[in-house]
Order: structure tokens, then sequence, then C-alpha cells
């Protein structure tokens, strides 16, 4: 009774920010990610009749506190959908700095729904693996189908789930993850949904999400890639003004951040095309295209407080290895 999986981080290109409801984790509005080929974590669990508790490893340490109670709550889901009840040995490794801003939480939840799932005999298909990820963190529903993926907000557990509406090979988007701290952030995304709609910006920005939604969709299938670069910092920008004006303000940028939005915006006028966005941490995604890549590269690691550049593609969602 034992499974390795590897799940994939997952870009929110349309983000989302507040909760419809926070115990079943719905958002406040549908949106859009596109999962990464290569940055992820890699997850073993194993159901053993001799255990007399969870144990759950992460990074090589054995956790305690909240991040083992997020973890053994969600192996309960798993236990009661199949209606069995051994204990597990989790063994979670990310390839990347978790809770910096990088959606160490997606990738690691829609990891352990799989692996868990096919450990203890379950075979749900990829809604149901969805619906069930969302359930560990909101944002995991999306790293389980392939490509470019679109969580339908709904409104019920049965209808808030992620779904591919575009394959991985659909069109080549270059993705390079500036990392400009590796500690984790002072707020959780779970805290800061909590207070979003303190922001008197909050309404307005459900009233133009679903707009550009629509409009981000039709770029991705037209190729357009000048449309499709502004209208994911634009909503980047949207959905940081709601955490800056909230009670209390969430400022999870550095000034190095400032710098590589900056930066980018300044080379683009220059005729070196990309685009920023920005998740809920201090760490910066580009996204150019192929030819690009390596000229933004160079200079992104020339630039003050960048520690590394990783680069990537879009990939598949959750698979056992």
């Amino acid at each position: 009774m034992k499974a390795k999986v590897f799940a994939p981080v997952n870009l929110a290109l349309i983000k989302y920010w507040g909760k419809k409801n926070t115990e079943l984790r719905i958002p406040a509005n549908s949106n859009l990610s596109i999962c990464l080929n290569k940055l992820g974590t890699r997850t073993e669990v194993e159901f053993k009749k001799e255990l007399k508790n969870d144990e759950v490893i992460i990074d090589d340490k054995e956790v305690i506190g909240r991040d083992r109670d997020r973890v053994v709550n969600h192996l309960n889901k798993i236990r009661k959908v199949a209606n069995k009840n051994l204990k597990a040995r989790v063994v979670s490794k990310n390839n990347f700095p978790k809770k910096a801003g990088l959606s160490s939480s997606a990738s690691g939840f829609a990891a352990l729904t799989l692996a868990g799932t096919k450990a203890i005999g379950l075979n749900l298909n990829k809604k149901d693996l969805s619906r069930l990820a969302r359930m560990g963190s909101g944002s995991a529903c999306r790293s389980i189908d392939d490509g470019w993926v679109e969580w339908l907000a709904g409104d019920s557990d049965k209808n808030s789930y992620g779904k591919s509406i575009f394959s991985k090979d659909y069109w080549e988007i270059r993705i390079l993850v500036v990392v400009l701290s590796q500690k984790e952030k002072r707020v959780s995304s779970t805290d800061g949904h909590a207070v979003a709609n303190t922001s008197p910006f909050f309404k307005t920005r459900l009233n133009n999400v679903n707009k550009r939604l629509k409009d981000l969709k039709e770029a991705i299938n037209q190729k357009d890639f000048s449309k499709f670069g502004e209208l994911i910092e634009d909503d980047c920008l949207s959905m940081h003004s709601v955490m800056l004006t909230s009670k209390p303000n969430l400022v999870y940028w550095l000034p190095e951040t400032v710098r590589v939005m900056r930066s980018v915006q300044s080379w683009r006028e220059n005729g070196l095309e990309s685009y920023f966005t920005v998740n809920t941490g201090q760490n910066v995604f580009v996204v150019c295209k192929p030819g690009n890549e390596d000229e933004l590269a160079d200079k992104l690691s020339q630039l003050k407080g960048v520690i590394e550049v990783r680069r990537d593609g879009i990939g598949k969602g959750a698979r056992l290895v």
C-alpha cells in the first residue's frame, strides 16, 4: 500500500484572493494557471498496519504543529473516502524553497492527494482528485490536470475543481522563476485570504476579474503574447492592491521584488518583451517567448538581490513515478 508521485507547481495567471466558502476552500472567483514542468513536489505515501500514528516528513524533517495537522487532516479525508483507518508514513520533498510564494502548498497537496489515494487503493478520476486536492489547499486542485488549467469556482464541493483547457504543448511559453528570498513569508496565504474582503478594492476586483479571465482565454486561444502578458500583469497588480489595502495590510514584496518588476517593464519598453507576475510572496515569475529566454535569464541574474533564476516551461499535472 505504497505510491510515489510527482506534482508540479502551478503558476496562477488569473489569480484568486478571498474565498466564498472557507471550509470547502471555494474561491471568490474562477481562475487560470499553468502547470510548470520542473518545479514541484515528490511525495511517497505508505499505509502500514503496524503504524500507531501518522508520520510526516517534509524536506528531510519530521514536521509538527500546523503543518503536520494539515497533512493528517487531509489523510483523514482520504481515509474517509476509502473507508479505511490505516495510518500512513508520508515522505515529501520539494525541489524549490517552500512557503516563499512559489506555490509549495499547491504541489504538496496535489502530490499528497494522488499518492494517498493510490496507496490506499482508490482510483479516482481527475475531477474527483482535483476536488479532493482542493480540500487540502485550494490551488492544489490546479496541479492535478495537465497544461493550462482553469479552476471553476463553482458554489459547492461538487462543482469547484480544476480542468485542463489547453494541453501543455498547445503554446510554448517559457517561465523564469526569479528567487529573491528563500525565507518563509510572514503571513500565510490561508491567513491572507481571510482578510481579503476588508479591502475597499475587493469588490472592484471581483467585478472585473471574470472579464479578464475571458480575455485571457481568448489571448491564449489566439496565441497573442502581448495581450496575454498585459492581462497577467494587470491581474497580479489587481490582486496585490487588495492585499496592500486589507486590514491588516499584507506587503509581500521586497525592494528586490519591485526592482525585478520595474526592470522587466523597462526592458520591454526597449524591445525585449516579457511580463511579470507575483504570487503571495516575494519571488517573481517572468514569462517570455522561447527566443528571449537566454537574454532575459542573463539580465535577471545580474540584478542586485537575485539569488538564482530557474528556467521552466509548461508541463503535466500530478503523476505516478
